[in-house]
């Protein structure tokens, strides 16, 4: 699809339908136990229409754990005025606490180090996002800082799923946020 052609209804239902399913699947297995069969069977679509929308699994669950993506990029620019050096916006502690349900899905994703298919679409998605909003505040060094917060975000979050970083949501949240607000202030 062209970005900013209007979708197809039919077409946004099946994609729908196909990324419930596999968030169901990946509830009760890991991504690698799930197969093409099980999940159209419970998506009620064709193994064809499944191919139609996406190449394999992995594209598939990517795309459904997209929303996880707009999730944190919102999260983290949940805030107004001057920000709190030491204390995350809610909205961060929310998002980290609500990675729980499909955790497993999200490190089969997200590599550790913030790697991965998923960590590839969050580092894009967050850095596009940094660098729309400092070139906008006319900040210094707006590619390298922008790149900088993505690539520590991402990084953060993975190693946290993955368990190489402990803490709470709300511990974790305001760890990342004060690396993330002592990157903006370096330059």
């Amino acid at each position: 699809m062209i970005r900013g052609e209007a979708e197809d209804p039919r077409a946004a239902r099946t994609r729908a339908r196909l990324r419930s399913a596999l968030l169901e699947e990946c509830a009760q297995r890991p991504l690698e136990e799930v197969g093409v069969a099980a999940l159209v069977r419970r998506a009620g679509v064709g193994r064809a229409t499944f191919y139609v929308h996406y190449a394999d699994l992995e594209a598939l669950a990517v795309d459904a754990c997209a929303d996880v993506v707009r999730e944190a990029v919102e999260a983290l620019h949940a805030w107004r005025g001057r920000p709190d050096p030491v204390r995350a916006p809610a909205a961060l502690a929310e998002f980290f606490g609500s990675l729980t349900p499909h955790a497993g899905l999200y490190r089969t994703l997200l590599a550790p180090g913030g790697g991965g298919p998923l960590g590839r679409v969050l580092h894009r998605d967050l850095r596009a996002y940094s660098l729309r909003e400092r070139e906008r505040a006319g900040a210094a060094d707006s590619p390298l800082v922008a790149s900088a917060v993505a690539a520590t975000f991402a990084g953060v979050l993975a190693d946290w799923l993955h368990g190489d970083l402990g803490g709470t949501p709300a511990e974790i949240a305001d760890q990342v946020w004060q690396l993330l607000v002592a990157l903006h202030a370096s330059r």
